[in-house]
Parts: structure tokens; C-alpha cells; sequence
């Protein structure tokens, strides 16, 4: 692995996540109550033994920034590092990034410094656990030229997702991009040749690219510099070069969701905290996932009824009542306040007792942080820092599905209400 480099790609405007994205870049995100969307790829680099990390990004990339510098500082004896590369004007490219190839070519000249066999190109906004070890020794093994890491799928999702056809080798012969009718039917393959039991080939008959991908060093240099009017890996590198370089399908078969939705983003934190087994776990001592150390207090539950949850550290909850909810760090909750099938982001900081008696009267127009007293809130996403006051109702009693009410402090999206962050939700406010 001292052979690879790993581009983790920071996405676009988010604007799929939006408010969420307002001021922080996509891969900044914050997830399970404690760390962020780049942990999970950063971590898997880590596990996996490769150590050479870079983040490309373009948009809002402060918060995202200050966490990787402050989260993986490697030792001084090793080669190891996690940098980010924002887009950049230069003489020769007055563009910013047009796509994930674009972004990958105007850095390929720092990148060709480093004395590697493979580019392993990664997404920051999945969440999954995978080894990419076997990944890249199934790169080699094979002789390939790129390797994609696929998921076998459903019908009923296929739709979704760029899908391929392979031949018996598990070389990809063709490329559709969210094929439809009978163009979706006549991408089923029969994924056994990738591992899958006959049972299972059957309930998955598709296979779907993870935008995922290990490339030659000379391979992934050569088609950006022979296609420079190819801005985008899923949609155009890869489809055009199946018929002259040796692409091959690698089965990922465990969980995988693409955190692009506000929607995906709530069922994915919320799905955390089932029982007994959730789908992805944070538990796993042989993988860990990785974030910035923080060194807050424990926890602290004031006569508080929490069921189905999971709370970060150095909250505090008085006399209140959460369920099926992921409560961020420094989380503060009053009594009497009742929390359902939420998402509480926390806060970066905590108020002081002086600040916070100033507003803790239910007249005083000064809201202190966190979630007021005989508070409701239920189906919601609440970002950092807010302010929320006293007998406030945020549970979209009117079933809304969209709404944009930034000037109020909160959107509606799938019908799910996400307050901005830095938010000031009055007392006495209906949402």
C-alpha cells in the first residue's frame, strides 16, 4: 500500500444537502453525533494502510480544513498525511473545478511527484466500511488498468445508479447511466460471476458503480491528458475507455449508501440507532472510524427518559424525554422538552452560565443554545449552535414536503424540517 495514493473528491455545491451545506463543504457534514462525512473515507484509508491522502474541494472548504488538521496529524517518521486541495486559478487553468476528473487533472502534476503504482479515487459523502487493500490486490490480480468497486442491486433501485454490463471475466463491456424500461432490463447480468450465491444473483440481477475506483498511475495520467474536454469519471472517462483499456468490476458487498439527500442523510444518521444490529456500525474495534479528539466530559442525564438513541459526549438533559434520535456533542436540553425521530447536531461551544441566565426567562428575547424547556420536536434536523426557546413545536404540523424559509431560520426538505445552523428559534414559535 506504500505504492498507492488516495484522492478523496469533495463533491460539488452540495446542493442536494442544502441547508446543511450552507457554510461548510459537503464532506464536513457532521454524522452520528461526533464526527463528520470525511472521517469515513479517511478512516478507511487509514485501516487500509494507505497513508498518502489528498482532499480535493471548492466549496465552503474552511470547517472542513480546520477538522482534518486537527484530526489526523501523522508522525514526523512517516510519509503519511491528510491534505486538502481547493480549487485554484492558475495561468494555465482560469477554471475552477468542472467535474471530478477536472479536478483530479489540474492537480495531476503534484500528484506525479510521488513515487506510486495506483491512483485509489474516492468519494467524501458515502458512508460504508471497506478494506481497500482486497480491492487493489483484485486490481492486480486481474492486470487491470481501472478497477471499479460495485454494488449488486434491485430492480426497484436500479434506476437510481450508473449500471454495467461484464462477460465472464468480470471485465466491463458496458456503461448506462440511470437507464430506464427495457434499457434498464437489458443491463441485468448475472452477478454470480462477481461472487454473489445463485439466491442472491437473483434478488440483485444489477450491478451499480460506487464512483469508487483504483486506476494505473500511467493509465489515469495518459486519459486525462488525452481527453481534456472529459471532465467527469462515471460519465465519460470510464464509459469511453471500456472498449481499449482493461476495466474490471470489484463486488463490495456489505453496506453502502450515498449520503447525496437530505432524505438519505436523516434515514442514514437515524438508522444508527437500531436494534440490536443497526446496518452500520461504529462499533467495529478492527476498523475503527477516526475523527478529531474533542476531550469533553461525559455526558449527563438529569432525570431524563432516553430510549433508542445515541448522545455524544458532553451533553447535558434535563428531565426530558428522547426517542429514536442522534444527539450531537454539547448537546444541552431542557426539561420537559421532548425529542422524536431527530437529528440534534449539538453546538461547537458552551455558553456560559451568566449568558445563558440572561435568556433562560421564557419573555427574554435573548434564546439561550441548545433546546429550550416544553420543547417538541419531532422529524427534524437541528444544525449546530441553534438557539431553540421555550415551548417551541417543530414538528411540520401542517405536512409540509418543501418549503424555503431561510428568513425564519429553517427549511423543509422531504418533509423533514432542518433549521440552519446558528439558528434563533423564538419561544412560543409553530413550525
Amino acid at each position: 500500500m506504500k505504492k498507492v495514493l488516495a484522492i478523496i473528491l469533495g463533491g460539488g455545491a452540495g446542493t442536494r444537502l442544502y441547508p446543511l451545506t450552507k457554510q461548510r463543504a459537503k464532506p464536513a457534514v457532521p454524522l452520528a453525533g461526533k464526527y463528520r462525512l470525511i472521517d469515513i473515507p479517511v478512516s478507511n484509508c487509514i485501516n487500509s494502510e494507505i497513508f498518502k491522502i489528498y482532499v480535493l474541494t471548492q466549496f465552503n472548504s474552511a470547517s472542513l480544513n480546520r477538522h482534518l488538521a486537527r484530526a489526523y496529524n501523522f508522525s514526523g517518521f512517516s510519509e503519511g498525511f491528510v491534505e486538502v486541495l481547493a480549487a485554484q486559478q492558475t495561468a494555465e487553468n482560469p477554471n475552477w473545478f468542472q467535474g471530478t476528473a477536472d479536478a483530479v487533472r489540474q492537480y495531476i502534476w503534484l500528484f506525479q511527484e510521488w513515487d506510486i503504482d495506483e491512483y485509489v479515487i474516492l468519494s467524501g459523502d458515502h458512508l460504508y466500511r471497506m478494506d481497500y487493500r482486497e480491492f487493489v490486490q483484485r486490481h492486480r490480480e486481474t492486470g487491470a488498468d481501472i478497477t471499479l468497486s460495485v454494488v449488486p442491486m434491485d430492480e426497484a433501485r436500479a434506476s437510481d445508479f450508473g449500471l454495467m454490463k461484464i462477460d465472464d471475466s468480470g471485465r466491463v463491456v458496458d456503461f448506462s447511466e440511470k437507464p430506464k424500461g427495457d434499457a434498464l432490463k437489458a443491463m441485468q447480468v448475472d452477478t454470480t460471476v462477481l461472487g454473489l450465491s445463485p439466491e442472491e444473483a437473483k434478488q440483485s440481477p444489477y450491478i451499480a458503480s460506487m464512483g469508487i475506483y483504483v486506476f494505473k498511475k500511467e493509465v489515469l495520467e495518459k486519459l486525462l491528458r488525452e481527453a481534456p474536454n472529459q471532465t467527469d469519471f462515471g460519465k465519460e472517462i470510464i464509459p469511453s475507455s471500456a472498449s481499449t483499456y482493461n476495466v474490471q468490476a470489484y463486488l463490495f458487498n456489505d453496506y453502502w449508501e450515498d449520503i447525496g439527500t437530505i432524505q438519505a442523510f436523516y434515514e442514514s444518521n437515524l438508522a444508527l440507532t437500531q436494534q440490536p444490529y443497526p446496518p452500520f456500525s461504529f462499533y467495529d474495534e478492527t476498523a475503527p472510524i477516526y475523527t478529531r479528539q474533542r476531550f469533553l466530559p461525559p455526558s449527563k442525564f438529569l432525570d431524563s427518559q432516553i430510549t433508542e438513541s445515541i448522545v455524544g459526549e458532553g451533553c447535558i438533559l434535563k428531565n426530558c424525554r428522547v426517542h429514536h434520535s442522534v444527539l450531537g456533542v454539547r448537546s444541552r436540553i431542557e426539561a420537559g422538552s421532548i425529542i422524536e425521530d431527530s437529528l440534534i447536531m449539538g453546538a461547537d461551544f458552551y455558553q456560559g452560565n451568566t449568558e445563558r441566565k440572561s435568556g433562560a426567562d421564557c419573555d427574554s428575547p435573548n434564546v439561550p443554545l441548545g433546546i429550550g424547556s416544553d420543547t417538541i420536536i419531532r422529524r427534524a434536523i437541528i444544525d449546530k449552535n441553534a438557539h431553540i426557546g421555550c415551548n417551541v413545536q417543530i414538528v411540520n404540523k401542517d405536512h409540509v414536503q418543501e418549503a424555503d424559509r431561510e428568513n425564519l431560520g429553517f427549511y423543509i426538505r422531504s418533509g423533514i424540517v432542518v433549521t440552519l445552523k446558528n439558528a434563533v428559534i423564538p419561544d412560543g414559535t409553530i413550525i
